[in-house]
C-alpha cells in the first residue's frame, strides 16, 4: 500500500508539473505578443488574421507581408483562444528562433511564413507526444516527425501543440493531465476528437493550418463540430511518427491538414506532397500533387446517401446532405443514389473486434498504472474479468446490445484469441464490394452525411456507436474531407422532437438528448473519392464549399 501511494504521488506530481509548463506556455505566449505589440504599434492584426492561407502565404513570399507580423498575431489570438476553451497544451518557444532564421535560408517553400499548430500526437523535438497518458509525461520526442520535418523544411512554422482525449481513442477532447477542451462556438458543446485541440484553436481563428490524425473520424468530428474544414487523405498518402500510436490498428491511420477553407488544404497538400516527403520515407508512394484533376471543370458523377441505417442521421445532417444535392444537381452534376449495406457488420467485425482481437490485452497495457480510465473505465472492468465471466456477461448483453447476429455470436474477448487472420482485418471483401458497386454505378465522388451539430461535453463518450459515419471509410482507405453546409434551423430543432433513431435503445434515446439546443450550429457533409484520389476529393470538395 505504502508503495502504491508513492507511486501514485509521484505520478500526480507529474501531472502537477504538467499543467505549470501549460501555465508557463500561455505565459510566454503573452510575453512575446504584448511584446511585439508594444514595439509595432501600427500593425493591423485583425487584417492579418482576416486573410485566408492562399492569400497571406503569396505575401509572404512576395515580401509584402513580413511573417515577424503573421507569427505574433497569431500568437496573440491563439492565447486568446486557448484562455476560452483550453485547447493549447505547450508553446513551442523555439518557433521564436526558427522565425529569426526563417528568412536566412534562401529557398521559400509554398509554406514560408505560416504559423502552424500540431497535434499532441504528433512528434515535436524535444517535447512531449502524451496522447492523455501521465505516464508520457518528460519523455520529449528525440526528432521531429516526418510531417513536422516537411513542413519546416516547406517554411512553416510550428508553433503550438493542442489537446487529445486520453489513449485518443475518443470524439471529445479531455485527459487528467490537460482537462477538458470546449467548443469555441459554445462552451458548453465537444469540439470533438480526438484533434479536438485542433479543431476549437482553428474555429476559433487561433490557428489557420493545423494538423490532426484520423483512426475512426479524429479529424472530421473536430472539423464538423467546429465549422471548418478538413481531409482525411488515403493511409499512406502522408506520413507521421507511428511511434505514438498505441497499437496495430485494422483500420488505416491518417494524417490530415485542418483549416478554414477548401484552398488552403489544397495549398497545404501541394506543399506537403513533394520529394522532402517522399525522400524522408520511403514507404509514401512518389505521387505529386495532381493539379490538372483539382484545377477540372468537368462535370462529376456523383454517389450520395442520406443515412446509414445504423445511425439515424439528425433532421439537420439530413437536410445538409439534401440541400448540397440539390445544388450539385442545379450546377450540372449528375447525382445517383447508392444503397449503404452492412455498415454495422463492418463496423463490429472489421473495426471493433479487429481494434480488440486479443480481448482488450494490448489496450489494457497501455492504461496500466494510470490514474484515470476516463470514458473506457467500464470497458477496461471487462477486459480484466476471467473469459467465463465475459461469456455470460455477453449472453446477458445480447438482447440490449446493438450489434450485428454474427458478431455476438463469436467470442470478441477471448484473451489466448491466436494471431489475427484475415477474416478479423483488413476487410479486403467488403472493401472489393463497395468498390465493385462504385464502378458500377460509374461514380466518380460520393456525397455522405456527417455526424453532427456538435454534441454537449461528455456526450461522445456515451455514444461510441455514432462513429459509423466516419469509421467505414477508415476500414476502407478512402480520401474523405469534411465541408460545413448549413447551420442548425429552429425546424429541425423542432422536427427532432419525433427523433426516435432504428433500434430505439438507450443510445438512440441518448443521441437525440445530445443533439437537442443546436440552433446556430453548424453541419456538414462528407466527401468522397476512390484511394490516391485525394486532389479529386478536394476538387469535389471546392465545389460543394463553393456552391
Amino acid at each position: 500500500l505504502l508503495l502504491r501511494w508513492r507511486r501514485r504521488s509521484g505520478l500526480w506530481r507529474k501531472v502537477e508539473q504538467a499543467r505549470q509548463r501549460q501555465e508557463r506556455s500561455l505565459v510566454q505566449m503573452d510575453m512575446a505578443a504584448r511584446s511585439f505589440r508594444e514595439q509595432h504599434p501600427s500593425v493591423n492584426m485583425v487584417s492579418i488574421l482576416s486573410l485566408p492561407l492562399p492569400e497571406l502565404s503569396k505575401k509572404l513570399r512576395d515580401g509584402s507581408l513580413p511573417p515577424e507580423h503573421v507569427f505574433y498575431a497569431y500568437v496573440g489570438k491563439a492565447l486568446q483562444i486557448a484562455t476560452e476553451t483550453n485547447c493549447i497544451t505547450e508553446y513551442l518557444q523555439e518557433s521564436e528562433t526558427q522565425l529569426r532564421k526563417a528568412r536566412l535560408t534562401g529557398k521559400l517553400g509554398l509554406l514560408y511564413g505560416v504559423p502552424v499548430s500540431i497535434k499532441d500526437s504528433i512528434d515535436c523535438e524535444g517535447h512531449d507526444s502524451t496522447l492523455g497518458f501521465v505516464k508520457n509525461l518528460n519523455k520529449p520526442a528525440a526528432e521531429d516527425s516526418v510531417l513536422v520535418q516537411v513542413l519546416k523544411r516547406q517554411g512553416a512554422i510550428p508553433f503550438v501543440k493542442t489537446n487529445v482525449p486520453q489513449s485518443l481513442i475518443s470524439y471529445d477532447c479531455k485527459n487528467l493531465i490537460f482537462g477538458q477542451t470546449c467548443n469555441p462556438l459554445l462552451y458548453t458543446r465537444s469540439p470533438g476528437g480526438s484533434s479536438g485541440g485542433e479543431g476549437a484553436l482553428i474555429g476559433g481563428g487561433g490557428s489557420i493550418l493545423g494538423f490532426g490524425t484520423d483512426v475512426g473520424g479524429s479529424l472530421r468530428f473536430p472539423a464538423a463540430f467546429c465549422g471548418i474544414c478538413t481531409l482525411k487523405p488515403t493511409g499512406n498518402r502522408l506520413r507521421y511518427s507511428m511511434n505514438s500510436l498505441l497499437w496495430s490498428l485494422p483500420v488505416a491511420a491518417a494524417v490530415g491538414p485542418m483549416a478554414k477553407d477548401v484552398e488552403s488544404l489544397a495549398l497545404c497538400m501541394r506543399a506537403l506532397l513533394c520529394e522532402d516527403m517522399f525522400s524522408l520515407d520511403s514507404t509514401v508512394p512518389p505521387l505529386p500533387f495532381n493539379e490538372e484533376v483539382y484545377s477540372s471543370m468537368q462535370p462529376l458523377r456523383i454517389g450520395y446517401y442520406e443515412t446509414d441505417f445504423f445511425t439515424m442521421p439528425s433532421p439537420a445532417m439530413r437536410r445538409a446532405v439534401r440541400e448540397a444535392k440539390q445544388l450539385l444537381e442545379d450546377a450540372g452534376h449528375t447525382l445517383v443514389p447508392f444503397e449503404l449495406m452492412n455498415v454495422d457488420y463492418v463496423i463490429f467485425n472489421f473495426c471493433v473486434r479487429g481494434v480488440f482481437a486479443d480481448g482488450g490485452a494490448s489496450y489494457l497495457r497501455k492504461f496500466k498504472g494510470e490514474l484515470e480510465k476516463g470514458s473506457v473505465g467500464l470497458f477496461l472492468q471487462l477486459a480484466k474479468s476471467p473469459n467465463w465471466l465475459k461469456t455470460v456477461l455477453s449472453w446477458i448483453a445480447k438482447p440490449f446490445v446493438r450489434a450485428p447476429k454474427e458478431s455476438l455470436s463469436q467470442q470478441p474477448w477471448n484473451s489466448t484469441s491466436t494471431p489475427l487472420t484475415t477474416s478479423v482485418f483488413p476487410p479486403q471483401e467488403f472493401c472489393h464490394q463497395f468498390i465493385a458497386q462504385w464502378k458500377k454505378l460509374n461514380l466518380d465522388v460520393m456525397l455522405c452525411p456527417m455526424l453532427g451539430p456538435a454534441l454537449g461535453i461528455g456526450y461522445p463518450g456515451k455514444l461510441s456507436v455514432a462513429v459509423s459515419y466516419t469509421m467505414l471509410y477508415n476500414a476502407l482507405d478512402f480520401p474523405v474531407g469534411v465541408v460545413p453546409v448549413t447551420m442548425v434551423t429552429d425546424e429541425d430543432e423542432e422536427e427532432l422532437k419525433g427523433y426516435q433513431g432504428y433500434f430505439r435503445d438507450w443510445w438512440d434515446r441518448t443521441l437525440a438528448k445530445a443533439f437537442r439546443g443546436s440552433v446556430g450550429l453548424p453541419v456538414a457533409v462528407q466527401c468522397v473519392a476512390l484511394p490516391w484520389q485525394e486532389e479529386l476529393c478536394l476538387r469535389f470538395m471546392k465545389e460543394v464549399e463553393t456552391l
